[in-house]
Parts: structure tokens; C-alpha cells; sequence
């Protein structure tokens, strides 16, 4: 087969591969699909996995400060959910021929990034419920869409992680509700949290689509179904108004309702702190990767253990 003739079934074979996705059929790990559709997808479930493992760190400094055995328990039942939506999505990009060492490895050296939001400080206990309502919600939001994604496990997985990610959010819901609607103290803490968690948790949807490189082929290949500026607006339309509701200030002066749109329109994100965040310079990157590598290091007894039994019952 020449060159031309390798192209012709390589063209051949990318539309009948997009043709599958416009009918709505999912693409399982051994179907065939493109080497660029396979990279995207392991890039995109990595990261995705590494921000549920490195998200725990923020709650989980709070476990034994909890004002209470409810919240105690509330907390490290949701702690414990991360962990198993980062194994759920390791286990996923597994299908597409990644090794989890090699994920781990990209994550520890600082290869891989990870969500922007987990590099910023958990202050307060009223950041436990910002973070659940704010962090979770738009999570929820971009989950919800991943749902429906083109490729069989990731969408599956994500069916299993938005029902627990949901849970999260009532239980964010809930105490910001209490801390707004209590004590004067209580609700200058909810203000401050919403005041520092508001525009990082704006910054999860990821930069402007104009901005954004990979946006157009991952809709394209029904990897997204909608773009990040799509997903953000929907963000701000529904916690808005919720928020106001409690008595609460938006910390953005330029948000206004447009009548026109129906949209609350947002003032405009610091990109400049998005980008250097994201590259490694935020207020908690480096604890963050302290605190993962120092668990990689102290767990390495036990993978050890693991693999001798393995090794042992195989033969």
C-alpha cells in the first residue's frame, strides 16, 4: 500500500469514526479511533483524575478541626469520594493504553497539571461549604456534560461520580446556608470564603474558547458537548441569584443582569493569575506537590506489599 492509498483508508476510516459519534454511539477501548482522539482523551482523563486527588488536600487539612461529629464524618465521607472518582478516572485512561505509573509519575514531577482551584488555602471553616456549593457546583456543571461524552468509560464513569459530586454540593449548600443565615461572625466568614472562592471557582471552566486550543476538536469528536464560556455562563446564571438570595455580595463590581440575554454578566477574569496558577505559581502549588509526593513516598511499603502478594498467588 502506498503513501496516497494509506491515506485514503486513514481518511476513510476518520469519517466513519465521526459518523459513529453523530449517531450517538459510544467509542469502547477497542474500537478504532484517532491517535489524536486517544491523546486528547488520556490528556483530558489524567488531569481530570489528578484534580480529584489533589482536591482532597484542601478539606482534608479540616477533618480534625470539624465543629462537630455530623461534620466530621460528612467531610471524610466526602474526602474519601475524591479518592475513588481519582481511581474511577485513573482506571479509565488505563483503557486508552496509559500506565497509572506513568500518570503518577507526570503528576509528581509536574509534567501534568491539574485543576487551578486546588492551589488556593482552605482559611476557614466556612470555606468547607463555599468550596462544596462553588468548587463541586462547577464541577457538577462540567461533569454533567462528560456524562455524555463520546468515549464508554470516561462517560460511564462520570455517571457514577456526578451522583456522589451532587451529595457534595447539598452539604455545601447547607452549612453556607447556616453561616449566612446565622450569627453575624457566621456570615462575614460565608462572605469572606465567597469573596476567595468566587473567581478561582470561575477560572475551573478553563479560558475563553477564542483562547482555549483544544476546545474545537474535543466537540468536534463529542468529547464536550458544550464550550467552556457556554458552561461558565450557565455557572454564573444559576449561583447568582442563590447567592443574593442569602444576602450575599458577589465580589465582582462590574456584574450586572442583562435584560436583553437574560445573562448576569460577569466582570472579566484575571487570565494573567489563571495562567501563572496553573504553571505552578499559586498561593499552594508547592505544599500541594509536597504533600503528594510525600504520600507517593510513605505509601511505597505498601505497593510493595501488593505486588509480592500478587506475584506470589499468579504462580
Amino acid at each position: 500500500m502506498n503513501d496516497s492509498e494509506k491515506l485514503l483508508e486513514s481518511e476513510e476510516r476518520i469519517h466513519e469514526f465521526e459518523a459513529r459519534i453523530a449517531r450517538g454511539e459510544k467509542i469502547e477501548p477497542g474500537d478504532w479511533m484517532p491517535a489524536e482522539y486517544r491523546k486528547q482523551l488520556i490528556r483530558m482523563i489524567s488531569q481530570h483524575a489528578h484534580s480529584e486527588i489533589v482536591g482532597m488536600l484542601p478539606e482534608g487539612a479540616w477533618i480534625t478541626r470539624a465543629p462537630n461529629l455530623r461534620r466530621k464524618i460528612t467531610l471524610l465521607a466526602k474526602v474519601q469520594d475524591e479518592a475513588g472518582h481519582g481511581q474511577y478516572l485513573y482506571h479509565a485512561a488505563e483503557t486508552l493504553g496509559a500506565t497509572r505509573e506513568e500518570m503518577i509519575d507526570a503528576l509528581l514531577t509536574g509534567k501534568a497539571k491539574y485543576s487551578s482551584v486546588f492551589n488556593y488555602p482552605s482559611l476557614t471553616w466556612a470555606d468547607m461549604g463555599m468550596i462544596g456549593w462553588l468548587v463541586d457546583g462547577a464541577a457538577i456543571m462540567n461533569q454533567t456534560m462528560l456524562a455524555h461524552c463520546s468515549y464508554g468509560p470516561y462517560s460511564r464513569a462520570m455517571v457514577r461520580i456526578c451522583t456522589e459530586e451532587t451529595f457534595h454540593k447539598k452539604q455545601g449548600m447547607e452549612q453556607v446556608i447556616k453561616y449566612a443565615r446565622g450569627t453575624p461572625k457566621q456570615k462575614e466568614m460565608a462572605q469572606d470564603a465567597l469573596n476567595r472562592w468566587w473567581w478561582p471557582s470561575l477560572m475551573m471552566f478553563g479560558p475563553h474558547d477564542s483562547n482555549s486550543p483544544n476546545s474545537a476538536q474535543l466537540i468536534r469528536w463529542g468529547v464536550k458537548t458544550k464550550t467552556n464560556d457556554e458552561l461558565r455562563q450557565e455557572f454564573i446564571n444559576k449561583m447568582v441569584p442563590d447567592l443574593q438570595l442569602l444576602g450575599l455580595e458577589i465580589p465582582d463590581p462590574d456584574l450586572h443582569y442583562d435584560k436583553a440575554s437574560g445573562n448576569w454578566v460577569s466582570g472579566e477574569i484575571n487570565w494573567d493569575e489563571f495562567w501563572r496558577v496553573l504553571k505552578g505559581d499559586g498561593p499552594c502549588n508547592q505544599e500541594r506537590m509536597q504533600a503528594r509526593r510525600a504520600a507517593h513516598e510513605n505509601g511505597v511499603w505498601v505497593r510493595e506489599a501488593l505486588n509480592a502478594y500478587a506475584e506470589r498467588y499468579e504462580h
